[in-house]
């Protein structure tokens, strides 16, 4: 990060063209910008996906609209609030969060996790208005309650708690 005076400027990485820069006012929002990426070309030589377990702990992997369409369902049935991570197996924060985002799912067993490859389910992410990587939604009887972007674990966590702690204990 450098600091030209009144704009900091906080390069981070996971563009199609290489390092983004962001201008900032202010140090304190760059928190907020962190760990976003956009698109980025798959290269059949990029051996790096694999290093990182995306679907761990109780984490779902989606592969197919049909088995979102199930999912949704069932957490409807179970009464369940869905956590659903939009991500990318090339993107530097998706794989810094993966880890957390399976310890959370682990701990909140009220939910349900899924994660999608934005890759994989190109329309899909699409209709889902994907512009970033990692986009986390909340969803209660499939509809969004919230939205984070970007891999920031405490506003994560945040987020998790406010929405637990608003459920019923008898829904729990």
């Amino acid at each position: 990060m450098e600091n030209d005076g009144k704009l900091a400027t906080l390069s981070f990485g996971c563009g199609k063209f290489g390092f983004y820069q962001l201008k900032l006012t202010s140090l304190w929002h760059s928190n907020n910008y962190m760990g976003i990426c956009v698109s980025k070309a798959k290269t059949k030589d990029d051996d790096s996906d694999h290093n990182v377990e995306f679907a761990a702990g109780n984490v779902k992997l989606i592969t197919t609209k049909e088995a979102w369409d199930q999912s949704l369902e069932e957490a409807r049935r179970d009464d369940k609030i869905v956590i659903a991570n939009f991500s990318a197996t090339w993107c530097g924060p998706c794989k810094m969060i993966a880890p957390y985002y399976s310890e959370l799912s682990e701990k909140y067993t009220s939910m349900m996790f899924l994660l999608v490859d934005v890759d994989e389910l190109t329309d899909f992410s699409t209709s889902w208005d994907i512009k970033a990587t990692p986009t986390f939604f909340f969803l209660k009887d499939g509809q969004q309650i919230d939205k984070l972007v970007g891999a920031n674990k405490p506003e994560l966590q945040k987020k998790i708690v406010a929405i637990n702690d608003s459920v019923p204990e008898t829904k729990q």
